[in-house]
């Protein structure tokens, strides 16, 4: 998401999402799509923004084209963000390298995934300071997110952090 922007910056180690790996068996294709953002950690480049997505879309040299979109009510317009995610390992891990300016990028970490359907997904950086729950779906089921959510606080992520993304119903 945009916050993968600042996810760059260096973190403590007792801060760190090492010990939470990424999914595997991860398949770009299906990623690949509008997702919208459910919930987020809050963040200086998303304050405000609400029916934020994010569409991911598979290039032919391997890369994923990654634009970010949300709407500021405040100023009544769109805003986005264009990046060039890359897999630094296997492509059949939920880990890429996400560029939003060169030189820097961010880890981008798929740590939970909907496996069948690819329905949802809890998403995090380097650090716990990140978090994003993204859906096909403007709505998750509440019995769904609160499971995302107790995933989080398992996890270590301070989940009284969290903050619903307002979207607009689909259609």
């Amino acid at each position: 998401m945009l916050a993968s922007l600042l996810s760059f910056l260096p973190g403590c180690a007792h801060n760190s999402t090492r010990g939470l790996p990424p999914v595997t068996g991860f398949d770009a294709g299906r990623y690949a799509g509008t997702w919208y953002e459910i919930a987020r950690f809050p963040h200086v480049f998303e304050r405000g923004l609400t029916r934020v997505t994010a569409e991911y879309t598979a290039q032919a040299d391997g890369s994923i084209r990654v634009v970010n979109r949300g709407y500021d009510p405040a100023k009544q317009k769109w805003r986005s963000a264009t990046a060039r995610a890359v897999f630094p390992g296997a492509h059949d891990i939920g880990l890429l390298r996400v560029t939003f300016f060169w030189p820097f990028s961010a880890s981008y970490k798929v740590v939970k995934l909907d496996e069948k359907e690819y329905a949802w997904a809890v998403v995090t950086s380097g650090t716990l300071d990140y978090f994003w729950i993204l859906a096909r779906t403007p709505r998750l089921p509440p019995e769904t997110y609160a499971e995302l959510v107790k995933f989080a606080a398992d996890s270590g992520f301070d989940t009284s952090r969290i903050e619903k993304v307002e979207q607009m119903p689909a259609g």
